[in-house]
Protein backbone atom coordinates (compact mmCIF):
# COMPACT_ATOMS: atom_id res chain seq x y z
CA UNK A 1 0.00 0.00 0.00
CA UNK A 2 1.09 3.72 -0.66
CA UNK A 3 1.77 5.74 2.36
CA UNK A 4 -1.29 7.47 2.94
CA UNK A 5 -4.83 6.21 1.76
CA UNK A 6 -8.27 5.70 2.07
CA UNK A 7 -9.06 2.71 4.07
CA UNK A 8 -12.42 1.78 2.38
CA UNK A 9 -10.82 2.06 -0.73
CA UNK A 10 -8.35 -0.34 0.01
CA UNK A 11 -10.78 -3.24 1.27
CA UNK A 12 -13.39 -2.45 -2.04
CA UNK A 13 -9.85 -3.21 -4.52
CA UNK A 14 -8.83 -6.39 -2.42
CA UNK A 15 -5.31 -4.50 -1.73
CA UNK A 16 -6.08 -5.43 2.48
CA UNK A 17 -8.38 -6.98 3.94
CA UNK A 18 -9.81 -5.32 6.99
CA UNK A 19 -8.13 -7.68 9.62
CA UNK A 20 -4.30 -6.52 7.73
CA UNK A 21 -5.89 -2.80 7.77
CA UNK A 22 -6.46 -3.00 11.64
CA UNK A 23 -3.72 -4.53 12.52
CA UNK A 24 -0.42 -2.49 10.09
CA UNK A 25 -2.15 0.39 9.87
CA UNK A 26 -3.25 3.30 11.49
CA UNK A 27 -5.83 6.34 10.75
CA UNK A 28 -4.90 9.70 10.97
CA UNK A 29 -8.31 11.43 9.59
CA UNK A 30 -11.29 9.63 9.13
CA UNK A 31 -10.65 6.55 6.98
CA UNK A 32 -7.38 8.15 6.31
CA UNK A 33 -4.36 5.77 6.55
CA UNK A 34 -0.70 5.57 7.18
CA UNK A 35 1.36 2.64 8.55
CA UNK A 36 2.21 2.12 11.80
CA UNK A 37 5.71 2.55 11.69
CA UNK A 38 5.56 5.58 10.25
CA UNK A 39 5.27 9.32 12.17
CA UNK A 40 3.40 11.20 9.08
CA UNK A 41 4.90 14.37 7.57
CA UNK A 42 2.76 17.62 6.89
CA UNK A 43 2.81 16.48 3.36
CA UNK A 44 1.25 12.95 4.44
CA UNK A 45 -1.06 14.63 6.69
CA UNK A 46 -2.10 17.98 3.16
CA UNK A 47 -2.55 14.38 0.87
CA UNK A 48 -4.92 12.72 3.98
CA UNK A 49 -6.86 15.90 4.37
CA UNK A 50 -7.27 15.89 0.55
CA UNK A 51 -8.26 11.85 0.34
CA UNK A 52 -10.92 12.63 3.19
CA UNK A 53 -12.17 15.09 1.30
CA UNK A 54 -13.00 12.29 -1.46
CA UNK A 55 -10.60 14.24 -3.32
CA UNK A 56 -12.91 16.81 -3.86
CA UNK A 57 -10.95 19.85 -1.24
CA UNK A 58 -8.48 22.47 -2.30
CA UNK A 59 -5.14 22.74 0.07
CA UNK A 60 -5.04 26.17 1.23
CA UNK A 61 -3.44 28.42 3.66
CA UNK A 62 -0.43 27.40 5.98
CA UNK A 63 -0.24 23.74 3.93
CA UNK A 64 -1.06 25.44 0.99
CA UNK A 65 2.05 27.53 1.50
CA UNK A 66 4.31 24.20 2.40
CA UNK A 67 3.09 22.35 -0.91
CA UNK A 68 4.50 25.84 -2.79
CA UNK A 69 7.87 25.37 -1.34
CA UNK A 70 7.80 27.69 1.77
CA UNK A 71 10.35 26.86 4.55
CA UNK A 72 9.32 27.25 8.53
CA UNK A 73 6.15 24.69 8.41
CA UNK A 74 5.47 23.41 11.70
CA UNK A 75 4.20 19.98 10.76
CA UNK A 76 1.37 19.51 13.16
CA UNK A 77 -0.53 22.22 12.39
CA UNK A 78 -4.03 21.64 11.19
CA UNK A 79 -4.63 21.10 7.36
CA UNK A 80 -6.50 24.20 6.16
CA UNK A 81 -9.52 23.08 3.39
CA UNK A 82 -11.26 25.08 0.84
CA UNK A 83 -14.86 23.04 0.27
CA UNK A 84 -18.26 23.12 0.05
CA UNK A 85 -18.65 20.72 2.78
CA UNK A 86 -17.16 22.35 5.84
CA UNK A 87 -17.73 19.22 8.19
CA UNK A 88 -15.33 19.57 11.14
CA UNK A 89 -12.72 17.19 12.33
CA UNK A 90 -9.72 17.12 14.09
CA UNK A 91 -6.43 18.28 12.48
CA UNK A 92 -8.48 19.80 9.83
CA UNK A 93 -9.53 23.45 9.05
CA UNK A 94 -12.21 23.70 6.45
CA UNK A 95 -13.82 26.63 5.49
CA UNK A 96 -16.77 27.23 2.56
CA UNK A 97 -15.41 30.02 0.82
CA UNK A 98 -15.58 31.09 -2.93
CA UNK A 99 -12.79 29.85 -5.62
CA UNK A 100 -12.74 31.12 -9.20
CA UNK A 101 -10.54 28.82 -11.76
CA UNK A 102 -7.48 31.58 -11.81
CA UNK A 103 -7.22 30.87 -7.91
CA UNK A 104 -6.24 27.21 -8.07
CA UNK A 105 -3.51 24.91 -9.35
CA UNK A 106 -1.65 21.49 -8.98
CA UNK A 107 0.89 20.55 -6.85
CA UNK A 108 1.98 16.81 -7.58
CA UNK A 109 -1.61 16.37 -8.36
CA UNK A 110 -3.19 17.50 -5.58
CA UNK A 111 -5.28 20.48 -6.14
CA UNK A 112 -3.92 23.56 -4.09
CA UNK A 113 -4.36 27.55 -4.03
CA UNK A 114 -2.09 29.69 -6.04
CA UNK A 115 0.24 31.23 -4.86
CA UNK A 116 -1.57 35.05 -4.92
CA UNK A 117 -4.62 32.93 -3.29
CA UNK A 118 -2.73 31.09 -0.55
CA UNK A 119 -1.07 34.98 0.12
CA UNK A 120 -4.31 36.37 0.46
CA UNK A 121 -5.69 33.57 2.60
CA UNK A 122 -2.40 33.65 5.40
CA UNK A 123 -2.81 37.95 5.57
CA UNK A 124 -6.76 37.52 6.03
CA UNK A 125 -7.03 34.01 8.50
CA UNK A 126 -3.31 34.99 10.70
CA UNK A 127 -2.52 37.26 13.90
CA UNK A 128 -0.52 39.99 12.23
CA UNK A 129 2.90 39.00 13.09
CA UNK A 130 2.10 35.03 12.28
CA UNK A 131 0.87 36.47 9.18
CA UNK A 132 4.23 38.19 8.37
CA UNK A 133 6.40 35.22 9.25
CA UNK A 134 4.25 33.07 6.62
CA UNK A 135 4.34 35.82 4.07
CA UNK A 136 8.23 36.40 4.29
CA UNK A 137 8.36 32.46 3.83
CA UNK A 138 5.81 31.99 1.00
CA UNK A 139 7.32 35.09 -1.03
CA UNK A 140 11.20 33.02 -1.89
CA UNK A 141 9.48 30.26 -2.61
CA UNK A 142 6.85 31.43 -4.79
CA UNK A 143 7.73 35.06 -5.95
CA UNK A 144 3.91 36.16 -5.78
CA UNK A 145 2.85 39.47 -6.88
CA UNK A 146 1.58 41.99 -4.05
CA UNK A 147 -0.70 43.47 -6.74
CA UNK A 148 -2.10 40.13 -7.72
CA UNK A 149 -2.97 39.51 -3.63
CA UNK A 150 -4.84 43.17 -4.02
CA UNK A 151 -6.56 42.39 -6.76
CA UNK A 152 -8.10 39.03 -5.03
CA UNK A 153 -8.92 41.83 -2.38
CA UNK A 154 -10.98 43.78 -5.23
CA UNK A 155 -12.84 40.57 -6.25
CA UNK A 156 -13.83 40.00 -2.57
CA UNK A 157 -14.66 43.08 -1.05
CA UNK A 158 -16.43 42.93 2.40
CA UNK A 159 -14.51 39.56 2.78
CA UNK A 160 -13.08 38.46 6.42
CA UNK A 161 -9.83 39.84 7.09
CA UNK A 162 -9.05 42.69 4.48
CA UNK A 163 -7.77 44.65 7.09
CA UNK A 164 -4.96 42.66 8.63
CA UNK A 165 -4.36 41.97 5.08
CA UNK A 166 -4.00 45.08 3.92
CA UNK A 167 -2.12 46.08 7.01
CA UNK A 168 0.68 43.36 6.60
CA UNK A 169 1.38 43.08 2.93
CA UNK A 170 3.52 46.61 2.84
CA UNK A 171 5.63 44.78 5.23
CA UNK A 172 6.52 41.49 3.20
CA UNK A 173 9.96 41.05 2.10
CA UNK A 174 11.26 37.42 1.06
CA UNK A 175 14.70 38.33 2.42
CA UNK A 176 13.52 37.76 5.98
CA UNK A 177 14.56 33.28 6.43
CA UNK A 178 13.89 32.00 9.80
CA UNK A 179 10.59 32.98 11.43
CA UNK A 180 12.28 35.11 13.77
CA UNK A 181 13.77 37.55 11.61
CA UNK A 182 10.76 38.25 10.31
CA UNK A 183 9.77 38.72 14.17
CA UNK A 184 12.23 40.86 14.63
CA UNK A 185 11.85 43.19 11.20
CA UNK A 186 8.43 43.71 12.84
CA UNK A 187 9.53 44.66 16.27
CA UNK A 188 11.75 47.36 15.10
CA UNK A 189 8.81 48.76 12.53
CA UNK A 190 6.42 48.73 15.25
CA UNK A 191 8.79 50.25 17.60
CA UNK A 192 9.08 53.21 14.96
CA UNK A 193 12.34 52.57 13.80
CA UNK A 194 13.76 52.57 9.78
CA UNK A 195 12.21 49.51 7.97
CA UNK A 196 15.35 47.56 7.71
CA UNK A 197 17.09 45.98 4.99
CA UNK A 198 17.26 42.45 5.05
CA UNK A 199 20.30 40.29 3.37
CA UNK A 200 22.64 43.07 3.01
CA UNK A 201 26.40 42.01 1.37
CA UNK A 202 29.06 43.47 2.97
CA UNK A 203 32.44 42.73 0.91
CA UNK A 204 36.16 43.52 1.53
CA UNK A 205 37.57 44.29 -1.64
CA UNK A 206 36.52 41.50 -4.06
CA UNK A 207 36.07 39.64 -0.91
CA UNK A 208 32.34 38.36 0.45
CA UNK A 209 32.60 39.00 4.21
CA UNK A 210 29.30 38.41 5.35
CA UNK A 211 25.35 38.55 4.30
CA UNK A 212 23.76 40.32 7.46
CA UNK A 213 20.16 39.81 8.02
CA UNK A 214 18.96 43.12 8.22
CA UNK A 215 20.53 46.20 8.74
CA UNK A 216 21.14 50.11 8.34
CA UNK A 217 23.58 50.19 5.38
CA UNK A 218 23.36 54.26 5.71
CA UNK A 219 24.32 54.00 9.25
CA UNK A 220 26.40 50.69 9.34
CA UNK A 221 24.00 48.91 12.16
CA UNK A 222 23.12 45.38 11.95
CA UNK A 223 20.55 43.44 13.27
CA UNK A 224 20.83 39.60 13.53
CA UNK A 225 19.15 36.71 15.09
CA UNK A 226 21.17 34.04 16.70
CA UNK A 227 19.07 30.69 17.34
CA UNK A 228 19.80 28.05 19.29
CA UNK A 229 22.55 26.31 17.17
CA UNK A 230 24.61 29.71 17.41
CA UNK A 231 25.36 28.46 21.03
CA UNK A 232 25.42 24.79 21.30
CA UNK A 233 27.39 24.38 18.17
CA UNK A 234 31.16 25.21 19.08
CA UNK A 235 32.40 25.45 15.09
CA UNK A 236 29.34 27.73 14.29
CA UNK A 237 29.88 29.76 17.41
CA UNK A 238 33.25 30.52 16.60
CA UNK A 239 32.59 31.39 13.12
CA UNK A 240 29.88 33.46 14.53
CA UNK A 241 32.75 35.25 16.55
CA UNK A 242 35.68 35.61 13.68
CA UNK A 243 32.76 37.05 11.04
CA UNK A 244 31.64 39.57 13.80
CA UNK A 245 34.73 40.98 14.19
CA UNK A 246 35.41 41.11 10.19
CA UNK A 247 32.52 43.25 10.29
CA UNK A 248 33.96 45.56 13.20
CA UNK A 249 36.76 46.22 11.53
CA UNK A 250 34.79 47.45 8.41
CA UNK A 251 32.90 49.63 10.86
CA UNK A 252 29.64 47.84 11.19
CA UNK A 253 28.20 47.69 14.97
CA UNK A 254 26.31 44.60 14.46
CA UNK A 255 23.57 44.00 17.58
CA UNK A 256 22.68 40.55 18.19
CA UNK A 257 19.31 39.17 19.41
CA UNK A 258 18.90 35.49 21.19
CA UNK A 259 15.60 34.08 22.55
CA UNK A 260 15.68 35.35 25.95
CA UNK A 261 16.16 39.21 24.61
CA UNK A 262 13.07 41.39 25.53
CA UNK A 263 12.23 43.15 22.83
CA UNK A 264 12.45 46.39 24.49
CA UNK A 265 15.64 45.58 25.21
CA UNK A 266 16.83 44.83 21.46
CA UNK A 267 15.16 47.96 20.28
CA UNK A 268 17.14 50.14 22.98
CA UNK A 269 20.59 48.78 21.80
CA UNK A 270 19.63 49.05 17.95
CA UNK A 271 18.41 52.82 18.28
CA UNK A 272 21.49 53.79 20.54
CA UNK A 273 23.89 52.24 18.09
CA UNK A 274 22.01 53.84 15.23
CA UNK A 275 21.79 57.43 17.46
CA UNK A 276 25.77 57.15 17.57
CA UNK A 277 25.84 56.83 14.17
CA UNK A 278 24.02 60.04 13.47
CA UNK A 279 20.14 58.85 13.37
CA UNK A 280 17.43 60.70 14.80
CA UNK A 281 13.86 59.95 14.61
CA UNK A 282 12.76 62.88 12.85
CA UNK A 283 15.29 61.69 10.25
CA UNK A 284 13.01 59.10 9.13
Amino acid sequence: MGEVFLGSEAIANGALTEYQLRRWYRPIFRDVYVPKRCEPSLRDRTVGAWLWSRRHAVIAGKAASALHGARWADTVTPIELISRSARPHAGLLVRNEALFADEVTRVAGIPVTAPARTAFDLGRHLPRGSALMRLDALMPATSFSIEDVLLLAKRYRGARGLRGLKAVLPLVDGGAAPPKESWLRLVFVDAGLPTPTTQIPVVNGRRLVAVLDMGWEEFGVAAEYDGDHHRSDRRQYVKDIARTRNLENLGWIVIRAIAEDRAADVVNRVHDALASRGYRRNRQ
